[in-house]
């Protein structure tokens, strides 16, 4: 029997530039790390790359003034509502200085008492006592001002958001409210760009439904390329990330040419079949903060076939209290193995099942591997994870 399940092992590799041959790089870097570790690939292992590799490589960036060209293009230059914007220094302060470059005056509406993602705008113990209703009211930054203080400091990176984002403008020209009805931006302006990542197609369809003029939403601004820039066609400015002061990292585009190829080229080497996928923020949430991690439009843009689906697994604990009631101790670790070889192809419903919650496997393995390399300096944008696809019975 084996000793040991699912292994994790985040894989070094060199730094990724514009124009480098990311397929050459993962497979050199596996390679490098079975010769000094000792270890081999086999079928049913999975290797996660993430998404900021496969962007650099294709050199896919956008520059400020390219955004707010396509912002003008679209909503022309006077004034403009923004909807229900992240809070996040890496992933909306830019563009929303692109937005305050182009437009004259921007109306900047933020949920509350959190963003989509969890990160919180306010104490809910004070917003309480002061008889706010997060379902009705609408608030002006003199009413957050002066219901939560002078600064209101976010509990993980002390920023103060709302005062953050208004040093994105120009010549103060962001005006700020909070409200969680999407209609309330049209009191400000008839132009809309939706903001928020999971739910724009709702947002989209409430603002349309109330009679604004224009809407978009970040996922159609930079769908194409402007003089060799870089884009996204299906999720545009959604999943970018700051890069430097005055350009933006999008989400990588055309991703499964690239776990496709290193399925392929791994199988003709070793004969084995493994499974790959690109990865970005895990979707999980901090107990401790409340935020939600998941501030790409998907955690896996790309991947080969055998990651489709969700995993279909009994609770071993369940089994084993069943069996040990019924049947004694000493049939009880052969009877779970039974019972799981003999489990049903679709377990959905069934008491053997329940609490496994079966979540999509690229949403489970992007969590593992987002949490294995880390946002920092692990150096380690490859993840192998082996095993996972086993289960107690494998020998």
């Amino acid at each position: 029997m084996r000793t040991v399940g699912v292994q994790v092992r985040g894989i070094r590799a060199p730094i990724v530039k514009e124009g480098d041959d990311l397929v050459q790089i993962v497979i050199d870097a596996l390679w490098q790390a079975m010769g000094a570790e000792g270890f081999k690939l086999n079928d049913g292992d999975v290797i996660g790359i993430t998404e900021s590799l496969v962007a650099r490589a294709q050199g896919n960036y956008v520059t400020l003034p390219l955004v707010t060209a396509d912002l003008n293009e679209k909503f022309g230059a006077d004034d403009l509502g923004v909807v229900f914007p992240i809070l996040s220094r890496n992933r909306f302060s830019l563009i929303l200085k692109a937005i305050a470059n182009g437009f004259s005056r921007v109306y900047l509406q933020l949920s509350y008492p959190a963003d989509e993602v969890g990160n919180p705008l306010m104490d809910l113990d004070r917003m309480e006592e002061a008889g706010v209703n997060p379902y009705t009211d609408l608030l002006t930054e003199e009413d957050y001002r002066r219901i939560f203080g002078p600064e209101v400091k976010h509990p993980f990176t002390g920023t103060d958001y709302v005062r953050f984002y208004k040093e994105m403008g120009v010549k103060d020209n962001i005006t700020v409210i909070f409200s969680n009805n999407p209609r309330d931006i049209l009191k400000f302006s008839k132009k809309a760009l939706v903001a928020n990542v999971h739910a724009r197609a709702r947002t989209k369809k409430c603002l349309r439904e109330a009679g604004a003029e224009l809407v978009y939403g970040l996922d159609d601004l930079c769908t194409k390329p402007v003089n060799g820039s870089g884009y996204n066609p299906q999720y545009g400015l959604l999943g970018s990330n700051l890069a430097t002061g005055h350009k933006l990292k999008l989400f990588p585009r055309d991703g499964q040419t690239y776990v496709d190829t290193i399925q392929r080229i791994i199988q003709e080497r070793t004969g084995k079949k493994v499974e790959v996928f690109i990865y970005g923020d895990g979707a999980f949430k901090d107990p401790v903060g409340h935020i939600w991690e998941l501030a790409d439009p998907v955690v896996s843009p790309a991947f080969t076939p055998g990651l489709a689906g969700v995993p279909n697994e009994v609770k071993i604990k369940y089994l084993a209290d069943h069996l040990l009631e019924q049947e004694g101790e000493a049939a009880m670790e052969e009877g779970v193995k039974a019972l799981i070889r003999q489990k049903q192809p679709d377990l959905i419903g069934e008491e053997s099942s329940l609490g496994t919650t079966p979540r999509r496997l690229t949403d489970l393995l992007g969590s593992l591997c987002d949490l294995t390399s880390g946002s920092g300096d692990k150096g380690t944008p490859i993840v192998l994870v082996q095993g996972y696809f086993d289960n107690y019975t494998t020998e």
